[in-house]
């Protein structure tokens, strides 16, 4: 029933008069209305991350059973300290890859970033002055990128192509000042910690609590805003499970990497001498456990990246000029200025993952060659981010990192001999073409379906 309303009702009581109209009739669909609309967007070629998640358990169960260590304590906070570097440049190249674009410098840009940090501390720079350096370096090739694609017209592919050859040689250049020979270490406790230390059990809890309940929050809060808005929400048995569902990750993640990895964790005895007489006594066991502290680092991260991409007029910008840059142009979207800066963002995210490869590997001439950009790239498209813009956000890389993580550390194991490396890329590289024909034939579909 819709409130009464008298002669003298101001603006503020008749939008308050339609809001509670709207609150009292919006539509919560069913749980079968609510599966049924889902499955007709996954037909319709919407699968978002869905494949990278399935893909993810699918290779976890596959490697915990025909690998015996795969599961052990160790084994799961190395193969989150490993993935680490990858998902944080996965992140950046997600803002390129949602214009339809590529850096093929990101690696290199974070071994630059990576080699100045290192010469920095060398020379005793405070440690945030010599990151803060790293990262503006980083957002000047991002700069570079973006000017000539934007205002130059060079396409990206070329651009960074040239730039990723360039860069190794400035990496070189900077290891090489340093006038020492071999691996340059961060001489900074504080960086070296990122990968190689772990937080207190207490920061481990208080973080897994702090993200339960922000995640609940949040989803209240938007089903909250759409009741306000009279749009249809989703049912409240279908919300109480996506928090039950993060929930239980939180809570399993934190007791699992919580548990005592020390191999000395039960102690011994030694002999002393005690009164003039060898006694044995008892040694109390060490403890070797806690979340890697590079966790809170990619989890900060993911939040604030979402929330540009997900809750700010830039990000919906991003997607309009995914979708069509004309479009956005028409408009009114700065499109060269969107163009230039996702460059920026993803140079700049290109230097973080320089810090922590270098606090996980130490840095070397080569740093951010090889096969660093291509497992970024494949991590982004894995997780679900299209290669033809538009569609993406950032949880893809933490997802795809996962997966491209999974693969390495469970093979590099589990085959031996002289082609174990050979079959890695092998099935890297499969996976990555699965990812590829998934995207594109969603993409088609969603096409034939009218929702791309």
């Amino acid at each position: 029933m819709t409130p009464h309303l008298t002669k003298s009702a101001t603006a503020d009581d008749v939008d308050a008069a339609v809001e509670e109209t709207a609150a009292a009739t919006v539509p919560t669909s069913s749980v079968g209305t609510y599966l049924h609309n889902y499955w007709q967007r996954i037909r319709g070629g919407d699968m978002g991350s869905l494949p990278a998640v399935s893909a993810l358990i699918v290779l976890f169960l596959i490697f915990a059973v025909v690998e015996d260590g795969f599961l052990s304590k160790n084994n799961i906070a190395s193969l989150i300290t490993q993935a680490a570097p990858g998902i944080l440049l996965a992140m950046g190249l997600v803002f390129a890859l949602l214009l339809g674009e590529i850096d093929l410098s990101a690696g290199t840009a974070s071994g630059v970033s990576g080699a100045i940090v290192a010469v920095l501390l060398i020379h005793n720079w405070i440690w945030p002055l010599a990151v803060l350096v790293a990262l503006v370096a980083g957002a000047v090739i991002g700069l570079l990128i973006g000017w000539m694609r934007a205002y130059l017209r060079v396409p990206s592919f070329v651009s960074t192509l040239a730039l990723f050859l360039g860069l190794q040689g400035v990496v070189q250049i900077v290891v090489n000042s340093a006038n020492t020979q071999g691996n340059l270490a961060l001489q900074s406790k504080t960086l070296v910690a990122l990968e190689n230390d772990n937080m207190p059990r207490w920061a481990g809890w208080t973080m897994a609590a702090l993200v339960i309940v922000g995640y609940a929050a949040q989803r209240l809060l938007a089903v909250a805003g759409r009741r306000r808005r009279g749009l249809p929400t989703e049912p409240v048995v279908v919300t109480a499970a996506k928090i039950g569902a993060i929930a239980l990750l939180a809570i399993v993640f934190t007791l699992v990497l919580n548990l005592n990895r020390s191999p000395n964790a039960d102690g011994g005895f030694k002999i002393v001498q005690r009164d003039g007489a060898l006694v044995k006594v008892k040694v109390a066991g060490e403890y070797l456990g806690g979340i890697p502290w590079v966790v809170p680092v990619i989890l900060v991260l993911v939040i604030a990246l979402g929330f540009v991409l997900n809750r700010t007029r830039y990000g919906r910008h991003i997607y309009a000029v995914g979708g069509s840059d004309e479009a956005a142009r028409r408009a009114g979207i700065r499109v060269d200025a969107v163009r230039v800066s996702v460059f920026v963002i993803c140079s700049v995210m290109a230097g973080v993952s320089g810090v922590v490869l270098a606090s996980q590997t130490a840095v070397n001439a080569s740093q951010g060659g090889g096969n660093t950009l291509l497992l970024a790239v494949g991590a982004a498209v894995v997780g679900g981010t299209s290669l033809f813009g538009g569609k993406g956000k950032i949880t893809d890389a933490v997802v795809g990192g996962a997966v491209v993580a999974v693969i390495t550390n469970g093979m590099a194991d589990l085959l031996q001999g002289k082609n174990n490396s050979a079959w890695q890329w092998i099935v890297t590289g499969l996976v990555l073409l699965l990812a590829a024909t998934v995207d594109a034939v969603s993409r088609r579909r969603a096409g034939a379906a009218g929702l791309g």
